[in-house]
């Protein structure tokens, strides 16, 4: 029997991943005039996106995201990291492979879903939650996890974390995902991987297609979309919600909004307001002016996001909520297509 338990800065942060890679970072003593904070850390892993879809009999009755899939490995990666992503349905295997990692002195990130993380009590299944293993107990069958969503390091019995990692909840089927990576000695010259991801936040909304989310197997009566063409299609939908729906779940759908927009870790106006203080921070490291831009534009549509939100649970009858979040929602595709036009001339800039 062993014992594990490594030295791990941890603090509490707005989204899972860009928060476990803010402090991996401060753990392997990494950043660029000190260690970076979640924004940047966001923002170089260029991953904003955005998805939405409408499924009839589908509890609630929307789904939106503002992330892509790839983040935590493209960010890796980009860093010059030698990264492994496993998975496996052998929970023995996929337990070994943290243990291994953590007996070499390195903590772990894996995928978790938070409605079987005992220390959550949540009841919404979402399978790809990043969280750090840190330790484990093997007298007390415990594991030590750092999550966003809490200050300290939770202890977690292992029958529970293997639950949480054996999910086949939404989106994915967790299979014990794990993240084995070594970090480097030093980090590139921030200028190229900023414009590097900054191109690659601007083509995923361009071009739309998010991982997070397979559209192409939904059913034809779905009404769904990604990138700029999703946004659209998610404020003509908003639109149509009073006549698409019935008032249970229209006032599901609007009750949920702010969820998806503020609540559900994504740092603030459905990722936008992690992507603005990422942009602010290149700005002040760089003395570029042009990432300055590009972080003005990401507030502008955070704050739309949040006033969509505010204006869907306001102390209102249904139909005039409805009203007031379609006007809101019609707002958004421009702002978006601003977004990304900034960000493409951030990265050309650089």
């Amino acid at each position: 029997m062993s014992r594990v338990r490594l030295d791990y800065p941890h603090r509490r942060a707005g989204h899972c991943g860009s928060g476990a890679l803010r402090d991996l970072f401060e753990w392997a003593g990494l950043g660029w005039n000190g260690p970076p904070e979640e924004g940047l850390v966001f923002a170089l892993g260029g991953a904003l996106g955005f998805a939405y879809l409408r499924v009839p009999g589908m509890v609630p009755p929307i789904y939106l995201v503002g992330r892509g899939g790839d983040l935590e490995l493209d960010l890796l990666r980009r860093l010059g990291a030698a990264v492994e992503f496993k998975q496996s349905d052998d929970p023995n295997l996929g337990w070994q492979w943290v243990v291994d990692e953590l007996d070499a002195g390195r903590p772990v990130m894996v995928w978790a879903d938070i409605a079987k993380l005992p220390y959550l009590r949540v009841r919404l299944q979402m399978s790809r939650h990043d969280i750090v293993v840190v330790g484990y107990d093997d007298d007390t069958g415990t594991a030590f996890v750092a999550d966003n969503d809490r200050d300290d390091i939770q202890e977690v019995p292992y029958e529970a974390l293997a639950e949480a990692r054996s999910s086949t909840a939404f989106p994915v089927p967790t299979r014990h995902a794990t993240f084995a990576a070594g970090w480097p000695d030093s980090l590139p010259d921030l200028a190229g991987i900023a414009a590097e991801a900054f191109a690659a936040s601007a083509s995923s909304m361009l071009a739309g297609g998010d991982d997070l989310v397979d559209l192409s197997i939904l059913p034809p009566e779905a009404c769904a979309g990604s990138g700029l063409v999703g946004v659209q299609a998610f404020a003509d939908d908003v639109a149509a919600w009073p006549d698409e729906l019935d008032a249970v779940d229209l006032e599901a759908a609007l009750r949920v909004l702010p969820v998806f927009v503020d609540k559900a870790g994504t740092g603030g106006g459905l990722f936008r307001l992690l992507q603005s203080q990422g942009c602010a921070q290149v700005a002040e490291l760089l003395g570029s002016p042009q990432p300055r831009e590009a972080a003005a534009a990401a507030a502008k549509c955070a704050a739309a996001w949040q006033t969509l939100a505010r204006e869907a649970v306001a102390e209102e009858s249904l139909g005039v909520r409805a009203i007031r979040a379609a006007r809101a929602a019609a707002e958004l595709p421009t702002l978006e297509q601003d977004l990304s036009a900034a960000l493409q001339r951030a990265a050309d800039s650089m």
